[in-house]
């Protein structure tokens, strides 16, 4: 589709998300928090859901674990347009509790919506919740973390929430291999120049 039908098909998806009442999470939430990002861009990033500082700006990954995530994505060279965060689910559970499996699957419809749209070639999914959300099942993150799944052509890989991190610092270092990984993957497709240096 050209630039003009794209943009079109954007706004329809964005009024779906912020007119969707399927589960009841809307009704407490103060913004629908849809993406940050490039609307289309080589890598898709999927959180859990949105936090106390995400619903009240409307973005995903504000917060501190956002930050430690843009921190992250600088360190790799990734410009804004490069990469499209969002969430499994698009508003906020009350008391920042992991979304109920009926409020995922409410939500997944929109999900594939934005898949569609955003077309990556790299899905990173961050956390348990948003893996669960992504394949439907749960896993031990130590079986899926730091892997590449390939699926229909797109390179779906797993890794710690950023918030994870922020709790246990050891685990900066796993979250930091994983970016590099995936910025490694998104050169050898070509979606991405070579990075000379990282500092």
């Amino acid at each position: 589709m050209n630039k003009e039908e794209f943009n079109k098909e954007w706004e329809k998806f964005e009024l779906e998300c912020r007119s969707c009442s399927r589960c009841a999470l809307r009704d407490n939430a103060t913004n629908t928090v849809i993406y940050r990002g490039g609307r289309n861009a080589p890598l898709m990033i999927v959180g859990e859901a949105p936090g106390a500082n995400e619903d009240q700006e409307g973005k995903p990954f504000v917060g501190r674990s956002g930050q430690l995530l843009q921190s992250l994505l600088a360190s790799y060279g990734f410009s804004d347009e490069d990469y499209h965060i969002c969430n499994i689910c698009k508003c906020r559970p009350p008391q920042n509790r992991r979304p109920e499996p009926s409020e995922i699957m409410a939500c997944k419809r929109l999900l594939a919506m934005q898949f569609k749209l955003v077309r990556p070639k790299v899905i990173l999914l961050c956390g348990s919740t948003a893996y669960e959300g992504f394949f439907g099942q749960k896993v031990k993150m130590g079986d899926v973390r730091g892997k590449f799944i390939e699926s229909n052509g797109y390179y779906i890989m797993t890794t710690f929430h950023p918030a994870y991190a922020l709790r246990d610092p050891k685990h900066n270092i796993p979250i930091f291999e994983d970016r590099g990984k995936v910025r490694q993957k998104l050169e050898q497709l070509g979606c991405l120049p070579p990075l000379e240096n990282i500092n």
